[in-house]
C-alpha cells in the first residue's frame, strides 16, 4: 500500500505543530494535504536523511540541491507558504529543533527515521563550500569565496542576468512589461553615475567590478577614467575584453586585486556596488577607512549595499545557512544603522540613503525568468545542481525583498574637507 505521504504528512505537522501549508507527494506515488496549492515533491528517502542529519534550512537545502526534493506548481507560492516554518520563526520553534524531551517530538523522530530507511548520513552535494570557519575576511579566505560564487562560468551568468552583465539590483522605471531588466540596470549604472558626478577628467575606482559594466559604462558614458578591482580571474578576464571591444583600453584598467592592496589614490570617486556584503562585520571598518584614505578631499563613495533587518539582541545573529553554505561564502548582512554608523566612524559625512528594495525583488525575479526560460543550458553550463542553487537562493530572496526581511541601499558618502565645502548642490537629489 502506497501510504508514505500521509505518514510523512502527519509526522511533519506533529514536528512542526501546525498544518502544512503545501501538498506532499512521496516517492512511492502517494499524495497527501490541501488541494490546490504546490506540491512539495518527495522523490526519494533520502531527503528525509538530509533533513535528520541536518534538522532545518540546510537539510531542506541539501535535498534541494541533490534533486532530492522539488516543488510541483508555483515556487514562489511554495516559499511564501514555507518561509514562517523555516526562515521566519525564532530559534526556539525552527523545525526539527524541539526538545527531544517532548514525548510527541520524539515519536515523531522515531516515525521520520522509520521512513527514511538507512541510518547513515547522506554526504553533502559536491556544490556545497567546505572550510573552516577560522581566519574570516582574510585575503586567502575572500578570494576562495569570490570564486566559490563568481567563478563557475561567464556563460552562466549572461543566461542569468542578461547582456547587461550586471550582478546587483536594477533601478526600475516601471514593474514588468513597461519596464525591462536591461532597460533597468542601465538606469541604475546612470543613477550611480549621476550620484558621483561623473564627468570628463575625473578617476572612478569601481570596487568589486564585476564583469566591468560600470566600468565601461563611466568611461563611455561620461568620460571618466576607471580602475576597476575584483577578485575573481573569471570576471577580470571578461571585462578585459568588453573593455577591448569598446575601444575603452586607453581608460579603463581592470585589475584583480583586493581593494585592501590598492595604493594609487587619490580618485575623485568610489563606486561600490553589491560587494560590501561579502566584507564582514570583522573587517567593515578597515574597508570604510581604506576607501577614505583612497579619496580626494570633497571626493564621494556610492556604496550600494543589502541590509538585514536589526535584531533585539545584536550578539545572536546568525548567518543563512543555505546562503553561507552555498551561494556566498562568509558573507555577511547589516542593519543599515550600522553601515552608516561605520562609515562616519571612518571619516565619511552621509549625504543621501535612499532604499530600493522593491526594486531589488523585481530583479531577482526577471534573474529566475531567465534561469528557468534557459534551464537546460543552465544544467548542461553548470551541472542540475548549482541550477537549483541558483533558482532556489533567487526565488527565496525575492520573496525576502518583498516581504521586508532584507533590503538594499545606496549610501552617498563623502570625504568633506576641512573648510566643510563638499561641492554638493543645496538640493542634492538633482540625480533623480
Amino acid at each position: 500500500m502506497a501510504d508514505a505521504a500521509p505518514r510523512l504528512k502527519g509526522i511533519l505537522e506533529q514536528l512542526i505543530g501546525t498544518p502544512l501549508p503545501v501538498r506532499v507527494r512521496a516517492w512511492d506515488g502517494s499524495e497527501a494535504g490541501p488541494p490546490d496549492t504546490p506540491t512539495l515533491v518527495v522523490r526519494n528517502r533520502r531527503a528525509l536523511r538530509h533533513l535528520l542529519w541536518k534538522p532545518g534550512e540546510l537539510g531542506l537545502a541539501r535535498a534541494w540541491v541533490a534533486g532530492d526534493l522539488a516543488v510541483e506548481g508555483d515556487l514562489y507560492t511554495a516559499l511564501d507558504r514555507l518561509s514562517g516554518l523555516i526562515w521566519e520563526c525564532d530559534e526556539e520553534t525552527r523545525t526539527l529543533t524541539r526538545s527531544l524531551r517532548d514525548p510527541g517530538f520524539r515519536s515523531a523522530v522515531r516515525g521520520l527515521l522509520a521512513l527514511a530507511g538507512s541510518p547513515l548520513p547522506p554526504a553533502p552535494p559536491p556544490e556545497e563550500a567546505r572550510r573552516p570557519r577560522r581566519g574570516l575576511h582574510t585575503r586567502h579566505s575572500d578570494r576562495r569565496a569570490i570564486s566559490h560564487h563568481y567563478d563557475v562560468g561567464n556563460d552562466f551568468y549572461e543566461l542569468v542576468l542578461g547582456p547587461s552583465m550586471v550582478y546587483s539590483c536594477a533601478y526600475w522605471p516601471a514593474p514588468p512589461p513597461q519596464g525591462t531588466l536591461e532597460q533597468a540596470q542601465h538606469d541604475k549604472l546612470e543613477l550611480v553615475a549621476r550620484k558621483l558626478a561623473l564627468e570628463p577628467g575625473r578617476r572612478l575606482l569601481d570596487v568589486g567590478c564585476g564583469w566591468g559594466s560600470m566600468a565601461v559604462h563611466a568611461a563611455r558614458d561620461h568620460g571618466v577614467d576607471v580602475v576597476g578591482v575584483t577578485l575573481s580571474q573569471e570576471q577580470a578576464a571578461y571585462a578585459r575584453k568588453r573593455v577591448a571591444d569598446e575601444g575603452l583600453t586607453d581608460r579603463i584598467e581592470i585589475r584583480v586585486q583586493d581593494y585592501r592592496d590598492v595604493t594609487d589614490g587619490p580618485y575623485d570617486a568610489i563606486s561600490s556596488i553589491g560587494m560590501a556584503e561579502h566584507v564582514g562585520s570583522r573587517r567593515y571598518l578597515e574597508y570604510a577607512t581604506a576607501l577614505h584614505r583612497l579619496l580626494k578631499p570633497g571626493g564621494r563613495l556610492l556604496n550600494h549595499q543589502i541590509a538585514r533587518r536589526p535584531q533585539r539582541d545584536e550578539t545572536t545573529y546568525r548567518v543563512d545557512d543555505f546562503i553561507d553554505a552555498y551561494v556566498f561564502p562568509d558573507g555577511e548582512l547589516a542593519p543599515l544603522g550600522s553601515t552608516v554608523t561605520l562609515l562616519e566612524r571612518a571619516g565619511f559625512e552621509v549625504r543621501d540613503v535612499e532604499s530600493i528594495r522593491e526594486h531589488y525583488a523585481l530583479t531577482l525575479r526577471g534573474w529566475v525568468a531567465n534561469l528557468e526560460s534557459g534551464w537546460s543550458r543552465a544544467v548542461a553550463l553548470t551541472g542540475p545542481g548549482r541550477a537549483r542553487v541558483w533558482q532556489l537562493y533567487m526565488a527565496a530572496s525575492a520573496l525576502a525583498f518583498e516581504r521586508n526581511r532584507i533590503g538594499v541601499n545606496q549610501v552617498l558618502a563623502v570625504r568633506t574637507p576641512e573648510s566643510g565645502a563638499c561641492a554638493l548642490p543645496l538640493r542634492s537629489r538633482t540625480w533623480n
